[in-house]
């Protein structure tokens, strides 16, 4: 079923609603559809690889909006939709990254095997603020989809088989640069505070 769900995902590409497509995939794998908006997204930018970037505009715009859905879902469903779409197991890997990243673990989502659609639905029934979420969804989605963009406008159809083998290898190196970089700001910043006043004796 997966797979004529992929193939049917992907003919979309060659219609006259192929934009209309991506953006109602996007919302939908957001937040209970199960085939993610990038294979539609690459199959568009295959074709058209100078209008990439409004493709992932697309795309990322109807994640966030998915997204949100989701997340109110969640957190009017509350934890019994979690265990009855998701694994325990999955659960508790979403549980453990809220509460080790808080907030970036939403942005960090984006790049993760882990089915965005945990994450929105997880973020409603932990009580994630929402300005965080929404905040921490735009940055994951756009750049995982930006980044598709990139390399079929600056490469075109030639780098499909390249993101095809690499693309999670790919996210994994965006993640390390990305918690990095919040460690180091973190890290930064504390070193920048200012030291407490002695009181004069």
């Amino acid at each position: 079923m997966v797979e004529r769900l992929y193939q049917w995902t992907i003919a979309w590409a060659a219609t006259p609603q192929a934009e209309w497509a991506l953006l109602i995939l996007a919302f939908a794998e957001s937040s209970f559809f199960p085939i993610p908006p990038d294979v539609l997204l690459i199959a568009m930018a295959v074709a058209e690889p100078e209008r990439s970037f409004f493709f992932a505009a697309l795309c990322t715009l109807g994640s966030l909006f998915g997204g949100i859905f989701g997340y109110f879902l969640g957190k009017k469903g509350g934890r019994p939709i979690l265990i009855r779409w998701f694994s325990n197991h999955t659960i508790a890997r979403v549980e453990r990254l809220f509460q080790r990243y808080d907030g970036w673990a939403i942005t960090i989502a984006g790049f993760t095997p882990i089915p965005y659609k945990v994450f929105t639905l997880a973020s409603g029934v932990f009580l994630i603020r929402f300005r965080t979420f929404v905040v921490a969804s735009l940055l994951g989605r756009a750049g995982r989809f930006f980044i598709v963009a990139t390399l079929f406008y600056f490469w075109g159809a030639p780098i499909k088989a390249f993101i095809d083998r690499y693309f999670n290898w790919i996210s994994i190196a965006f993640v390390v640069l990305l918690v990095g970089g919040f460690f180091a700001f973190r890290l930064l910043k504390g070193r920048g505070d200012p030291l407490p006043e002695t009181q004069e004796n």
